[in-house]
């Protein structure tokens, strides 16, 4: 399993926070046992400054990760790095370089 980073970004206007309707579903959507049907284990979570949520995911692969993160590119951007852990990087003595990024969704 690898770990990845995801960034979401969206606009005031496209916020599902405050929508009836798309906040519950965003929180079914991040809950653990819908992540594991995905092939997804959330590490963390956070919403940071204005509109923007970051996620620490493990998974199998890219793929499985993109997947999870679509209906996010709805209201818009993702932006997906690989990574590694403190300990990966001490072992092999070395932070970089980085790994593969995806880039998708609405350019808000």
């Amino acid at each position: 399993m690898a770990l990845f980073v995801t960034r979401h970004q969206h606009t005031a206007e496209t916020c599902p926070a405050g929508d009836l309707t798309a906040g519950p579903m965003l929180l079914q959507h991040l809950s653990q046992d819908n992540a594991a049907r995905s092939g997804i284990n959330i590490h963390g979570e956070s919403v940071v400054q204005d509109h923007t949520f970051y996620m620490i995911l493990e998974a199998s692969d890219i793929e499985k990760v993109r997947d999870f993160m679509a209906p996010f590119t709805q209201a818009g951007s993702v932006e997906i790095w690989e990574g590694n852990s403190c300990a990966t990087v001490v072992a092999r003595r070395n932070c970089g370089p980085g790994g593969n990024v995806w880039i998708g969704g609405k350019i808000s």
